[in-house]
């Protein structure tokens, strides 16, 4: 029977589709594996290629990543390149390991959102919204830009908000924008902008934290100024 090459397989089943699809976590050694070296040889595909060094390794990574360049390059299939991807791959593994997992900052107060912001907006002549997307604990998860305008408004469409705080899980929100003018009084837009995003995010059962009214050196924050 002849053997199927790697492109031939249905698609759920290659290495790369398959991690888009389901994600890194659905994928064996192997195939991880056989991502990095991209192809294999006339006899096997990638993927069976590094079953079968995982295989001579027990299949115990901290085995592979102790072998050498001209160990790896023995394997029909491997050449230099490819046995150093594999083991620059091992280390930066080793080197995760051992580090820390980051901690994400921690925005529960309008005081934090402020430092966090202000430099991304002290220096800006025309408004901009920012939206600050949080887990349940008030961690970051992203921070990004949602509108750029003129010297005195911005147009914000609440739609935006939601999408990226539902594709990146957030269960709270912080919304800010600058005032060129240094002026620290909200207008009659912001506070309908501030009305609209609430009624929005309580619908989506999302919190809204602040919306937060920034300028080189000072705040105004609708939650403390108690008008959320």
């Amino acid at each position: 029977m002849e053997k199927l090459n790697i492109n031939q397989w249905a698609e759920e089943d290659r290495p790369r589709e398959k991690l888009a699809q389901k994600g890194a976590n659905a994928l064996s050694d192997s195939e991880l594996l056989a991502i990095l070296i991209g192809s294999g040889s006339t006899r096997e595909s990638a993927v069976e290629l590094m079953k079968r060094v995982l295989n001579d390794c027990n299949n115990n990574l901290n085995t592979l990543g102790k072998m050498s360049i001209n160990e790896l390059m023995r394997y029909n299939g491997i050449g230099e390149a490819k046995a150093i991807t594999i083991l620059a791959a091992c280390e930066l593994g080793k080197r995760r390991q051992s580090e820390k997992a980051e901690e994400r900052e921690r925005m529960d107060s309008a005081e934090a959102i402020y430092e966090f912001m202000h430099p991304k907006m002290q220096d800006l002549d025309t408004e901009e919204a920012w939206i600050m997307l949080l887990n349940q604990n008030f961690r970051l998860i992203k921070c990004l830009p949602i509108s750029h305008g003129g010297i005195s408004e911005t147009a914000v469409d609440v739609r935006i908000i939601l999408k990226h705080a539902l594709l990146n899980n957030a269960t709270v929100v912080a919304l800010c924008h600058n005032h060129p003018s240094n002026s620290l009084r909200p207008s009659r837009e912001d506070d309908m902008l501030t009305k609209r995003v609430k009624e929005a995010c309580q619908i989506m059962r999302i919190h809204l934290l602040d919306h937060l009214i920034i300028t080189d050196g000072a705040f105004y924050s609708y939650s403390e100024q108690g008008r959320l």
